[in-house]
């Protein structure tokens, strides 16, 4: 499947069912089976998969957050005036948490009558669920801050490093944070001991994570290949190289998505092509080889077969990789 909608793709994911959707600055939601909901009066800017594995969540620049499935899009929340740049949800938890400036919100899909609100200093560039969806992390101006997502009165763990954080990941095992920074790095804590680990040498930001092979790799963008840091054992990447596949002489990775539980991972670049390898195979695939605009959304499905991208021109597709 490849269309043209006409509007920045925001994020894409893949429902419980399998079915792609895409969220775009025009405030449309448009599933692959053709259907086009109107989720915003504005754009949105931030998207990931409802907790219940249906339809997706996506925070837009009027402020409010939406759950949209192809039957229709409903309100969850609202914050006049605010703009939802970043929102995550777990399926295990039920909760939803989203970022506004510098106050992280979370809400229940399981009552709506829950709210919690989490100010910061700092704004809020990036939110993630622990696997549990009991802590989130809050991405932020001097590291990461994190919370337990019920309680309504408490201090902050703070896992500090000086700089501007403006992406997050936590490993699925719950041992390690990693977070990817304004100065072309990524920086990770190991939660426990609060461990640093300094992950640099990239060329560009990296604002694109994603942890495959049951945690044991974490797949990075911001260099010219698929920058993979190992995370097997108790210390991580801690003391070990990171390796690179597929590195291009003149184009620079925008997105990455892999396979949770196996070996497939994918990337697109700021070119506009699109590429997927089995790390255990080593066998390289060419999702889209045209060049174009730059690659903005990437998503596969959990068991590896499917891939859907989105770019900054609108043009998007669902392709295979069996």
């Amino acid at each position: 499947m490849n269309q043209s909608f006409d509007a920045y793709v925001t994020a894409a994911q893949f429902d419980r069912s399998g079915r792609a959707a895409f969220a775009l600055g025009d405030g449309s939601v448009r599933f692959e089976d053709g259907a086009v909901v109107e989720a915003h009066d504005g754009a949105s800017l931030s998207a990931c998969l409802h907790p219940s594995g249906e339809g997706i969540l996506s925070g837009g620049d009027d402020g409010r957050l939406v759950w949209t499935r192809p039957e229709g899009a409903s309100e969850v929340a609202k914050v006049p005036g605010a703009w939802l740049d970043s929102v995550a949800a777990s399926a295990e938890s039920k909760l939803i948490a989203f970022a506004s400036g510098r106050d992280l919100h979370v809400r229940d899909a399981a009552d709506p009558a829950f709210a919690r609100t989490f100010r910061h200093e700092k704004s809020v560039a990036a939110v993630t669920f622990d696997p549990k969806g009991r802590r989130i992390a809050a991405a932020t101006y001097g590291g990461a801050c994190l919370w337990f997502a019920r309680i309504a009165e408490q201090k902050a763990t703070m896992l500090k490093w000086a700089g501007s954080h403006v992406a997050i990941a936590w490993s699925p095992d719950g041992k390690f944070l990693v977070s990817g920074m304004q100065e072309n790095a990524l920086h990770g804590w190991r939660v426990a001991d609060e461990k640093n680990m300094r992950m640099g040498g990239y060329s560009a930001k990296v604002k694109s994570l994603s942890f495959i092979g049951r945690g044991s790799m974490l797949l990075t963008s911001g260099a010219n290949g698929c920058v993979i840091w190992p995370f097997a054992g108790s210390n991580g990447p801690m003391g070990r190289q990171a390796a690179e596949v597929g590195p291009e002489e003149k184009a620079v990775l925008t997105c990455v998505a892999g396979m949770p539980g196996g070996t497939w991972a994918a990337w697109g670049l700021d070119d506009g092509r699109v590429r997927a390898c089995d790390l255990a195979g080593q066998r390289m695939v060419e999702i889209k080889a045209e060049r174009g605009a730059a690659i903005s959304a990437l998503a596969m499905t959990a068991d590896g077969k499917r891939l859907a991208w989105g770019d900054e021109d609108g043009q998007a597709g669902v392709a295979g990789l069996g």
